[in-house]
């Protein structure tokens, strides 16, 4: 639960975002329940690989910067470059109204954050030529991505200074429980440790985000699922972990110099 004064601090935000995702990380020991309780069938889940681009000290990390790309099943990659937190008023005007940046609070129990995303649909090798060395990290970003990423990287920071952090196997699956309004989405995310975070999340409106957010708690605890274990984020946890085993990482060849 949050405190009044998280609650304060949050419906102003809720107000001014695009939408609101309401997370819940559910405990390693209640997965294999979870799964049954709600009925998820992992043949209907897509596969998908997410890498992430920092620093070997993640200073990108430090800075609210998060620079991710996508390879998605049956689906052309995607890149994002996040800023967090942010306050949507503060945000540059031009900036607001592009069709690419998305606002949105993640809400989960016991906090939220609200962040600003900017998006850059790829084609179906981008990703995956960039993770074999054959093209540099910038090509993933678009002008308006890398003009994003300059005014709010560390001074003197480029795409083409960071490590690639990965990648993450991810199983995504969208399911609609007669119970709940719209779809809910649960994520299963690998770690190369044999570690595992399964999300559950559900995004809303931000007129609908507090009404939604009780219907799916009543849902979650009628299906026995703990709203009340510690929380995981899926991000942080795949930062961590490959900064950690940089030197693991066989390092990919660089391009051929036209010429």
């Amino acid at each position: 639960m949050l405190t009044d004064e998280q609650l304060e601090a949050l419906v102003p935000l809720i107000g001014s975002a695009d939408s609101v995702e309401l997370k819940l990380t559910v405990p390693d020991t209640d997965h294999r329940s979870t799964v049954r309780s709600l009925g998820m069938d992992v043949l209907d889940a897509q596969i998908r690989q997410v890498f992430f681009f920092d620093t070997p000290d993640l200073a990108l990390d430090r800075h609210g910067v998060v620079v991710r790309a996508r390879r998605i099943q049956g689906r052309g990659d995607d890149s994002v470059v996040k800023l967090r937190p942010v306050v949507p008023s503060e945000l540059p005007e031009k900036l607001r109204m592009s069709a690419n940046l998305v606002v949105e609070v993640d809400a989960m129990p016991g906090g939220y954050v609200c962040s600003a995303s900017l998006k850059n649909a790829l084609g179906t090798t981008d990703v995956k030529d960039v993770a074999a060395g054959k093209r540099p990290i910038r090509k993933l970003f678009s002008k308006e991505q890398r003009a994003f990423f300059g005014e709010h990287a560390p001074e003197g920071m480029g795409l083409d200074d960071l490590a690639i952090l990965g990648p993450i196997n991810v199983l995504k699956l969208k399911f609609s429980p007669q119970e709940l309004r719209g779809k809910q989405v649960a994520e299963m995310w690998f770690y190369p440790d044999g570690s595992r975070i399964l999300e559950l999340s559900t995004k809303s409106l931000p007129s609908e985000a507090f009404q939604v957010a009780v219907e799916r708690r009543v849902f979650l605890s009628k299906a026995g699922i703990d709203l009340s274990s510690e929380q995981q984020t899926k991000t942080k946890t795949a930062l961590e972990y490959f900064s950690g085993h940089l030197e693991e990482t066989p390092t990919a060849p660089e391009a051929p110099t036209p010429g």
